[in-house]
């Protein structure tokens, strides 16, 4: 039977903290595993019975499932941390025991094994504060830092799909942990703990007061409230207030950037403040001498009534309501909130299925709307599948690439899957022209973005730009996949500012004499490194050394390298040691990190996961 339960038992859950104001909470529940959920309920210790429902994860949703390191100053009660990583979210749970800890830990692992997209990666340490305490990522979708050595031995046991190899032993930092085979369940397993309420997103316009001094009481604008309702279903959350002002996690400089962009007075946005617990309004005023127009940021506030105020003689009872009110007036701050300006786009969901088949899709699905961009393969087009979500479509032209031996690898291809690689979501192939069908991102080729909207970005954000490629790039060498055309014009740039790496591995289709050299192998010559010119030899540290060539390009700006030198005298100036020249904006570091992507023996050059480390400890640097 589907539903009978595996395991229950007793264990403190830790509060999501879905919102920013919430506080971290912990609460005892009662865990059920069943072959398709991970449910969790009050508990009536009286009848010693289970209560209401107050939470419940899909099994297949279910994407890591690990211990966690513990931190400093950590209560008795809460020694044994353990992790269930899933689509929407992050739970984090605490056994009584390290016994019951290994039980859960197993049973999980027995059931997620067919799950088709596990993590290789995951974070060891607890995101609180904003930020996961292993990497100070601030984001809690951020890729892992430590190798999940699980994730191996879960792909194998596998039969319903053939993984991708696993990342490199020696980059984990974490012994391998071994674990016992389950033994019969514990029943119960109590731990005590004074407990405050956890998130509840309403379904309309939300309102978030404080009742009492561990409580919050949320409610919605038609009167609905809950005090303890703590994970809503997936339908639920996705129903949650979208408003097209709130922009998430976005930093000072980025809404700086796009609100910039739209360059008209009142342009605004609600996004995450750097300021743990706090949401901020961001809003451009034209008024100034400054052709680029000021931005000014304000923190949302809460009074002792409980109320929303920016200005504090105009208060609401909600955040909607205040910035309703201040859409039409500007009572206080610098001016009106006239143009919502938001990074959301009309993203293919994680949850969609496109093919017709393992990677074919259906043509008369995609409807082409403009014409965007053009490449070595032809024409590339915004499109809308089925009427609503954003895609670009690269249209091939014959003759332009090898159709068969790209086909043979679109189903390899499409397999790869991290946030900072544009998805390619499946080809059309039945007629011509031949259809790629990729992630739409709003904001174009990097290179052509520099080019635009560079003198607008500041130093550190360039480097976050670098950086992002980088998470990329450490991502496909962990999976022993070679790009061999990493350059600023095969990465695009999304709504939100991210920086996204396209067209992996594609240059061994083209038919194009730009991309051959004297050999006959296809290379592009400027971004290439000693060993490509020699013996054709391409590995990641070919990779690394174009990464270099594609930093360049980011701190000058979008500048061409080598502008002055053709093909051939790049090779023979590049073999007689001859390196590029330190950009402007570049700090002696910054460069240092390209110079290092520049050695001509491949075993001198960094590892894409060592340059990671290089351009984090410089994101600190930088961060203003």
């Amino acid at each position: 039977m589907e539903n009978k339960s595996i395991m229950e038992e007793l264990l403190v859950k830790k509060s999501q903290q879905k919102k920013m104001v919430s506080r971290s909470n912990y609460k005892e529940r009662l865990f059920v595993l069943t072959k398709t959920s991970l449910s969790y309920y009050d508990y009536d210790y009286g009848k010693e019975k289970r209560g209401t429902r107050k939470g419940s994860i899909d099994i297949k949703k279910i994407r890591c499932v690990e211990a966690v390191h513990l931190v400093e100053e950590t209560p008795p009660e809460r020694q044994y941390p353990f992790q269930i990583v899933y689509k929407d979210g992050l739970l984090y749970v605490f056994s009584a025991n390290e016994g019951s800890r290994r039980r859960w830990l197993d049973a999980l692992h027995r059931e997620i094994k067919d799950n088709e997209d596990l993590l290789n990666k995951y974070h060891k340490g607890f995101f609180s504060s904003g930020k996961f305490l292993c990497c100070s990522q601030a984001c809690k979708a951020a890729p892992g830092c430590t190798v999940w050595e699980k994730y191996s031995s879960l792909q194998s046991a596998s039969s319903s799909m053939k993984p991708l190899p696993p990342l490199p032993r020696q980059w984990s930092s974490m012994k391998h942990m071994e674990y016992q085979p389950a033994s019969p369940t514990s029943a119960k397993s109590f731990l005590k703990e004074r407990a405050s309420v956890h998130n509840y997103e309403p379904k309309g316009s939300g309102v978030l007061k404080h009742k009492e001094p561990d409580w919050w009481q949320v409610g919605d604008m038609e009167g609905g409230s809950a005090e303890t309702a703590e994970v809503l279903s997936t339908e639920e959350e996705e129903n949650t207030a979208n408003y097209d002002w709130y922009a998430g996690s976005l930093s000072r400089a980025q809404a700086e950037q796009l609100l910039r962009q739209k360059g008209k007075e009142g342009a605004f946005m609600v996004r995450n403040s750097s300021h743990e617990g706090k949401l901020t309004v961001s809003v451009l005023s034209m008024t100034y001498r400054d052709k680029k127009g000021i931005v000014k940021h304000y923190h949302v506030h809460v009074n002792s009534a409980n109320q929303f105020y920016l200005a504090k003689n105009y208060c609401f009872d909600s955040l909607p309501k205040l910035i309703y009110y201040h859409q039409h007036n500007s009572a206080g701050i610098v001016t009106r909130l006239r143009h919502a300006v938001s990074p959301k786009a009309n993203k293919v969901p994680s949850t969609a299925s496109l093919r017709n088949g393992p990677w074919e899709l259906k043509r008369e699905e995609i409807v082409l709307q403009k014409e965007i961009g053009s490449g070595q393969f032809g024409v590339v087009q915004m499109g809308k599948w089925k009427g609503k979500y954003d895609v670009a479509v690269k249209m091939i032209k014959q003759g332009s690439m090898s159709e068969d031996e790209f086909i043979e690898e679109a189903e390899t291809m499409m397999k790869l899957d991290h946030p900072k690689l544009v998805k390619l979501y499946g080809v059309c192939t039945k007629t011509y022209p031949i259809y790629i069908v990729a992630e739409y991102m709003a904001n174009g080729c990097l290179l052509n973005y520099l080019k635009k909207h560079g003198k607008e970005l500041h130093r550190f954000q360039l480097v976050e730009m670098c950086f992002h490629v980088c998470e990329a790039m450490a991502f496909l060498e962990s999976h022993q996949f070679i790009h061999r055309d990493l350059a600023a014009r095969n990465c695009l740039v999304d709504t939100d500012l991210t920086v996204k790496v396209s067209d992996f591995g594609m240059t061994r289709y083209v038919l194009d004499d730009q991309y051959v050299s004297s050999l006959g192998t296809k290379f592009p010559v400027k971004w290439s490194a000693p060993e490509v010119f020699h013996y054709a030899k391409f590995s990641s540290k070919s990779d690394v050394w174009a990464f270099g060539i594609l930093m360049w390009e980011v701190f000058t700006l979008g500048k061409p390298p080598y502008e002055r030198y053709d093909n051939m005298q790049v090779i023979e100036k590049v073999c007689r040691g001859y390196r590029l020249y330190r950009p402007q904006l570049a700090s002696k570091a910054v460069y240092q990190i390209m110079c290092s992507c520049w050695h001509e023996l491949p075993e001198n050059r960094p590892t894409f996961h060592h340059l990671l480390l290089l351009m984090e400890l410089q994101r600190k640097d930088d961060k203003p």
